[in-house]
């Protein structure tokens, strides 16, 4: 069977999931024009060659070191880079460029790639003749990221080959790992208008949730967000009030907290997640914390604070509580949490000390707490 690689798909996998290493390299430019440039050229050759007896090796050339930064190279004409191999090292491998384009860079420029291909004998690849400062018969390895020279006298051990046909298998042309996880996803989330979006031609998100209409806006409950090739999840249960925005490089998510004083329940926005996506085939997950709490004067304050400690008097002395009470009861955790946030410092205190007492008495009351609780202990992490 003849396996098919999608090149840009498999350099954007050697940059998305590897550093510099004995398999892999990457290079801003390359320079012939210098025997300096050719030389440092064929030490790397070599190096990757003897690392990788059993599989093969790859160089990225257009690519900034420290950022990955894709920023291309101009067209080159691979015609003669095989014979500058073969004149130069002894045991050459076989030795492929190609110009690989990317939607993002100008017309002219483009990623080069080279893959080197052992000759799978037991030969070890070494210097032919003088170059530069390399005098023939010297013999590179790879010791991380770096091509080292080295006397021979030990078996090179096969240790990369599984790895790499591993990323080669994830180049392949054939999608069918992808489509199958977008196809999942959409199954297990069909009640909830599931949607997917390809960021930089690589990252495919899916996403869903439960839609609700709030003081006309949108917002969403029980929402799942998967970053379907990288195996990342993120989920907001139906207790959660989230807003989603798809831009051109970045998704955003804006969650919401619920907070009531007196009968009315309220949205405040609570913490602003980025899943930003790169040129140079990387992502971010990051958080904001946007919370601010809402204020009311301090007598309004004492006056609930003080009537919502009776009512919990009165049912940790387990006494009946009325419909109105009980009303109150469940908006307690959601006030004594406003309480708290405005300078009451005991207020989450008294709402700990009475969880039991909760939990018995009413099931929303004690969701109401676990909530209030979980919102208290995000403000203080972050």
């Amino acid at each position: 069977m003849i396996i098919m690689i999608n090149k840009r798909l498999l350099i954007k996998n050697l940059l998305a999931h590897n550093d510099e290493n004995s398999f892999y390299d990457k290079k801003l430019k390359l320079n012939f024009a210098s025997r300096e440039g050719k030389a440092k050229f064929l030490k790397h050759i070599c190096g990757l060659s003897n690392s990788n007896p059993k599989n093969n090796s790859y160089l990225v050339i257009g690519v900034k070191d420290t950022t990955n930064e894709i920023i291309g190279v101009d067209f080159f004409d691979d015609s003669k880079i095989q014979n500058l191999v073969n004149a130069y090292l002894d045991n050459a491998p076989i030795i492929a460029y190609e110009n690989i384009p990317f939607p993002h860079l100008p017309e002219d420029k483009v990623v080069g790639l080279v893959s080197i291909r052992p000759r799978n004998d037991d030969n070890i690849c070494a210097l032919r003749k003088n170059i530069w400062k390399y005098y023939g018969g010297m013999v590179f390895f790879r010791e991380g990221s770096i091509s080292k020279p080295k006397v021979f006298d030990i078996k090179v051990k096969d240790i990369n080959s599984k790895i790499v046909r591993s990323i080669e298998d994830h180049s392949q042309n054939n999608i069918k790992m992808t489509l199958d996880g977008v196809f999942d996803f959409m199954e297990h989330n069909k009640d909830y208008q599931p949607r997917y979006q390809v960021f930089k031609e690589y990252f495919v998100l899916c996403y869903a949730g439960k839609k609700t209409r709030l003081n006309n806006e949108d917002f969403y409950t029980r929402v799942n967000i998967q970053l379907v090739n990288e195996q990342v999840k993120l989920f907001y249960s139906d207790q959660d009030q989230v807003q989603m925005q798809v831009m051109e490089d970045e998704f955003r998510i804006l969650e919401y907290v619920r907070l009531c004083i007196g009968k009315d329940y309220k949205n405040y926005p609570l913490e602003k997640v980025y899943i930003s996506f790169n040129d140079n085939m990387m992502y971010d997950i990051r958080s904001e914390l946007v919370f601010e709490p809402p204020r009311f004067k301090k007598e309004f304050l004492h006056h609930i604070f003080n009537s919502g400690r009776q009512l919990l008097k009165k049912i940790k002395n387990k006494r009946q509580i009325n419909g109105s009470e009980l009303d109150e009861l469940r908006n307690l955790p959601s006030i004594y949490l406003i309480c708290y946030l405005n300078g009451f410092n005991t207020a989450m205190d008294d709402l700990y000390e009475m969880k039991e007492y909760i939990r018995s008495t009413d099931r929303t009351t004690y969701k109401h707490y676990k909530d209030s609780v979980r919102i208290l202990r995000k403000i203080k992490y972050n």
